[in-house]
């Protein structure tokens, strides 16, 4: 008897246990916002000269970066950094770049490596959101789409380098989610001029708003 008195004790603890609501989280929800702001791979590796991928106009476009973030805190929006990561044996990067990961080659954005580092002067602050991506696209097999429709979003405005790669990519993907898609000139950049603006005319023909940072703080989004 005691045996049976023990056990049906011990079912009862069980099954209080297992009815016992759960208590609730201490973290806050997601901010709800209608726009939000992408920094597209302003990494070292692809930043500082002398990088091994370092797209000539993107240092330069630093100041208006931060300004471009400066504006987006005072009006609540998102700052999400999207930023590329490879393993060390580049066994996830693109074709055409596996060179750099052969041959001895220690490759580009490796996590731990300073070059996979975002820029000084861009570091994210707390709140801000990183998204890691292997292809041009931030929204190639990433979270951004799911993060961007859970806080509300719907216009993205993009920064970052470089213009023919992950700038367009994210753009055209942007666009294709239906997202109101914002290219920040003056905080994007190519290897030169003239690469910049034959991506702006096209995307611009391809519906896409391309502006400067002072019509962004012009405009009701």
């Amino acid at each position: 008897m005691k045996k049976i008195a023990a056990l049906c004790i011990l079912l009862l603890m069980v099954g209080s246990m297992a009815f016992t609501a759960p208590k609730k989280s201490s973290s806050s929800n997601p901010p709800k916002s209608d726009v939000a702001i992408l920094v597209i791979d302003m990494q070292n590796d692809f930043v500082l000269p002398g990088a091994v991928l370092c797209v000539a106009g993107a240092q330069p476009t630093i100041p208006t970066i931060q300004d471009l973030i400066k504006y987006g805190r005072s009006q609540n929006w998102p700052i999400i950094y999207i930023i590329r990561e490879h393993r060390p044996t580049g066994v996830d990067v693109d074709a055409p770049r596996i060179p750099l990961f052969t041959d001895g080659k220690p490759g580009y954005c490796v996590p731990g490596t300073k070059g996979c580092e975002i820029v000084k002067g861009l570091e994210p602050e707390e709140g801000d959101i990183i998204v890691s991506k292997r292809r041009n696209s931030g929204f190639f097999q990433t979270e951004l789409d799911m993060i961007l429709r859970r806080m509300g979003v719907k216009t993205v405005i993009l920064s970052g380098t470089q213009y023919p790669n992950c700038v367009r990519g994210t753009a055209a993907d942007a666009m294709s989610y239906d997202y109101n898609t914002v290219i920040c000139t003056d905080a994007c950049s190519a290897k030169t001029k003239e690469v910049a603006d034959a991506n702006i005319f096209d995307m611009k023909n391809m519906g896409i708003t391309c502006i400067p940072l002072a019509e962004v703080k012009k405009t009701k989004f």
